[in-house]
């Protein structure tokens, strides 16, 4: 071996030995340095044109939460099928209490769905699987940590957009520092909005001028329908159906399980949706065997699990439903417990 490639070798190590050496420094992640990247936080606050005395005022009680990283990297990897997860997401007393709550807002729903063409039933699906109809939404400070996780590093463009935003929020008066609490993404409120969904959804349901996702229920029904709406919801269609395929058929017709990202899933969708009619033709009914409704719409077929699980018909509505949470397992959580909500009619 030449004196030339021995050198380039030893090049190469040394350069892979103080890029992992880069990389296990960026995650010791400490108090003093979480300190330091604050300043540099609040100089970027001031550039974007934030005040001094918002700036201060949000920041003085900031803090590392090492919880929120630990949450951030340990999150599980799913070992679920949806006929395990199903049962847990939707039990019997979480239907019985959406079924209760429906009831007892229902003069405020339906006031909600006539301005925003959205059925109420998904509405109180959404609030009981994203904080068990407002009981858990998070202790954390929305500041602290969604600095704590753009100091970590792994997303800190994301995170520090989260934070200018949070910022925003703030500036417009809409919560206190002290009341703005999330969890430990710096999702915010009932309906777990991360502070850009905010800026881009959130209403003043009950004309108090402000957008009180944490306590206002106006507000928080609204701004749920809203982001449906905005997504292209309609009141005309529901979210899907579980199907029954024939044998021998051609699975290739339906969205691949796993396409990377939003626009390639929306990009499949396009490629794969069929009408109603030609799902017939193709053999596909419904989960008790019976013909699928004879109406001139569209639908994709998805397997959430896989070839051997459970079977959708995802009607335009359940695109709406990804753009929420991009996840077929909680898209048929929501389906589910909304149907759960209507059948049988709630008396």
């Amino acid at each position: 071996m030449s004196l030339l490639i021995k050198a380039i070798g030893l090049s190469v190590v040394i350069t892979l030995a103080m890029s992992n050496q880069a990389k296990a420094a960026k995650t010791e992640l400490t108090a003093e340095g979480f300190a330091d990247y604050v300043i540099t936080l609040k100089a970027d606050a001031l550039a974007q044109g934030f005040s001094q005395a918002l700036i201060k005022e949000s920041f003085a009680k900031v803090k590392f939460h090492k919880r929120a990283v630990k949450a951030d990297r340990s999150q599980p990897e799913s070992r679920e099928t949806l006929d395990t997860y199903l049962p847990k997401r939707v039990p019997k007393w979480k239907v019985e209490k959406a079924r209760a709550l429906y009831k007892e807002h229902q003069v405020l729903l339906s006031q909600v769905a006539d301005q925003y063409q959205v059925q109420p039933r998904f509405i109180i699906a959404l609030w009981g699987l994203e904080t068990n109809f407002g009981k858990f939404t998070g202790g954390y400070n929305v500041i602290s940590a969604l600095s704590t996780l753009a100091y970590e590093g792994r997303r800190e463009v994301f995170f520090k957009k989260q934070l200018m935003a949070a910022l925003t929020i703030l500036e417009e008066g809409h919560i206190s520092i002290e009341d703005m609490k999330g969890s430990w993404a710096g999702a915010m409120g009932q309906n777990q909005f991360m502070p850009t969904s905010f800026l881009s959804y959130a209403v003043d349901g009950d004309g108090d001028g402000k957008k009180d996702i944490w306590q206002n229920q106006a507000d928080i029904f609204s701004s749920m329908a809203n982001y449906l709406q905005k997504e292209g919801w309609s009141d005309e269609l529901t979210w899907g159906r579980q199907v029954k395929l024939p044998k021998g058929f051609d699975n290739t017709l339906a969205i691949p399980k796993n396409t990377g990202s939003r626009k390639n899933w929306l990009k499949a969708w396009s490629e794969t949706e069929k009408t109603l009619a030609q799902w017939q033709a193709l053999g596909v009914r419904r989960a008790d065997g019976t013909n699928l409704p004879n109406v001139n719409i569209k639908a994709a077929l998805v397997f959430p699990d896989d070839e051997n699980g459970r079977v959708y018909l995802a009607y335009d509505n359940y695109k709406s439903l990804m753009h929420w949470n991009l996840s077929y397992y909680f898209v048929s959580s929501v389906g589910l417990l909304s149907d759960r909500i209507k059948f049988p009619p709630i008396q």
